[in-house]
């Protein structure tokens, strides 16, 4: 009798312990989202596509789908745990800015300040997020839901996370997701349009070096920028205001430890805590649904929009250009804000049809363009749907 007591209370605990352990509550749908986790992890390591994003993003995937049972605050959805405190900075927008104060701090506008008219491609390559807008819109998706849709499209991941974070909370794992996976495959997506786009005479253009940039055109150009672009669209000051003080202290000359933490140590930290906590949003229960799937094809065509705009509008700029004023239309891919991948992917394709023609530093002014105009841009779409 006692022993029969004995095994019966041994098996009630242990199959009460057997109900707290992830493989009494897993699901299918969690085991598809850790194949993804470990799908970008292994991109990161054997491509080497942005493995500094990828890498905490597809850990945090397999970290937010190790089932559990509710309420004993483990997950990141749940009030009071860990992940939820480190979450809070996705939520609430405080991380992209801080991404955005370290990219200023490691940004060199001079190829941009050299020849301003490069700023245009930046422009024209932020159509793609307001064609995505207009397709999503046409949908079923709501304005807001659209807006945060559509900012794929700039290849800009702490961009994405920062506008759907007002406009749409609900969408902003898949959004931030397609984004990061965007960014990542900009050697894989581009070529293919700008080889399409461009012909074999278009490639081999070479452009005139850029003049020399003085040191108070350096610093002046935060000032002004910031000046230009927050009285235009002030609801983008976050992110505008930490790109242009990141690069200040970079240009200023006399706050390089500032700089330095900014560019460095900071900017390490919080990739850190965004990726990881990006990834763990997307809890199986949350993520798996059709809209994500939309929401991956939508930012899709988001960002070849946005490439073809880029090469397109150089060509356009080229008829009002004569000789070494040309543009070689190759950097146009360059307007979408992946910094600096898809001014590599300028430099590699062109150096394909001539391997003497550097195109890197010429791409690099449409790409630093890219990342201010991404940033007008969620400005400018916060300002009519929040």
């Amino acid at each position: 009798m006692l022993l029969t007591s004995f095994f019966s209370f041994l098996t009630d605990h242990l199959f009460s312990f057997f109900q707290f352990t992830g493989f009494y509550n897993f699901t299918w749908q969690h085991g598809i989202m850790i194949i993804i986790g470990l799908f970008f992890i292994s991109l990161a390591i054997i491509k080497e596509w942005e493995p500094m994003l990828l890498i905490p993003i597809g850990f945090g995937i397999i970290l937010g789908n190790i089932p559990f049972t509710p309420g004993y605050q483990i997950g990141v959805y749940e009030q009071g745990s860990v992940l939820n405190y480190l979450y809070f900075g996705v939520r609430y927008g405080v991380y992209p800015p801080l991404i955005f104060l370290g990219i200023g701090a490691m940004t060199d506008f001079s190829t941009l300040i050299s020849n301003p008219k490069l700023i245009l491609i930046g422009a024209a390559a932020q159509f793609g997020i307001f064609g995505a807008y207009a397709i999503a819109l046409a949908m079923g998706f709501s304005g807001a839901e659209a807006g945060a849709i559509g900012i794929i499209g700039g290849a800009d991941g702490p961009t994405a996370i920062f506008l759907s974070s007002k406009l749409a909370p609900h969408l902003m794992g898949a959004i931030a997701i397609a984004a990061y996976s965007y960014m990542a495959l900009v050697p894989v997506i581009q070529p293919p349009i700008m080889r399409l786009l461009t012909t074999s005479k278009e490639r081999v253009i070479r452009m005139k070096p850029p003049r020399s940039v003085s040191k108070l055109e350096k610093i002046l150009f935060p000032i002004i920028g910031l000046l230009l672009t927050a009285f235009v669209v002030p609801s983008g000051l976050p992110l505008l205001g930490m790109l242009f003080f990141g690069n200040l202290l970079k240009e200023s000359g006399v706050t390089k430890r500032l700089a330095d933490t900014a560019k460095g140590p900071l900017i390490d930290i919080v990739t850190i805590l965004l990726g990881i906590t990006v990834g763990a949003s997307t809890q199986a229960d949350v993520f798996l649904k059709p809209e994500s799937i939309l929401i991956f094809g939508l930012g899709a065509v988001s960002f070849i929009i946005a490439t073809s705009a880029g090469v397109l509008f150089v060509k356009f700029m080229n008829l009002f250009l004569k000789g070494e004023n040309k543009i070689n239309p190759l950097i146009g891919n360059a307007g979408v804000s992946a910094v600096p991948d898809s001014a590599r992917v300028s430099q590699h394709i062109g150096m394909q049809y001539d391997k003497t023609n550097y195109l890197l530093m010429h791409a690099m002014a449409p790409n630093v363009a890219g990342v201010i105009g991404s940033a007008v841009a969620a400005g400018i779409l916060l300002s009519f749907l929040f």
